[in-house]
């Protein structure tokens, strides 16, 4: 007997769609989608967000990260039925929002090199920063501790959020 919506979805018919309502970057978005997608797929593949990355694919290097109701979440994690009706934030929708700030922090303080990580980052940092405007450098790297950067030695990265932070 079945009990909850996740074993249902993983015996499903793997033909069943979702009609998935999705509000990303203050746009509305109605889709067909497997309930089973992930939701970095949905942004990458079928919406065109490139800016939100596919690394390790498993919730560990912080690339895909958005703000899915204002938290910070992996979308990599993230199947199409769990983000049904919310609203998500990708790096696209960022600098939609303001002149925002974190960016050009992190390009005067060359905090990034390669830049794969740089999307997921600024995300996580605009989530540290909407909760704590004047963060240590311990909350920093706390804040932080779900993205690899593999360029940066995150020596830049720390100097761009301090900056911002201590600017308010």
């Amino acid at each position: 007997m079945k009990n909850n919506i996740l074993e249902d979805l993983l015996i499903s018919d793997s033909t069943q769609l979702l009609a998935l309502e999705l509000t990303i970057n203050d746009k509305h978005y109605k889709l067909q989608v497997n309930p089973m997608e992930k939701l970095v797929h949905i942004l990458r593949d079928q919406l065109k967000f490139t800016g939100t990355k596919k690394s390790c694919e498993i919730g560990r290097c912080g690339s895909c990260s958005v703000l899915i109701d204002g938290e910070l979440a992996n979308s990599c994690l993230l199947m199409a039925y769990q983000v049904n009706g919310k609203s998500i934030t990708t790096i696209e929708g960022i600098g939609n929002i303001t002149h925002d700030e974190v960016q050009s922090a992190f390009l005067k303080e060359g905090g990034f090199q390669c830049g794969y990580c740089t999307s997921g980052m600024i995300i996580a940092v605009e989530s540290l920063l909407k909760k704590n405007l004047n963060p240590t450098e311990e909350d920093i790297k706390e804040a932080l501790s779900g993205n690899l950067c593999r360029c940066t030695g995150y020596g830049g990265i720390i100097r761009a959020i301090q900056s911002v932070a201590t600017s308010d």
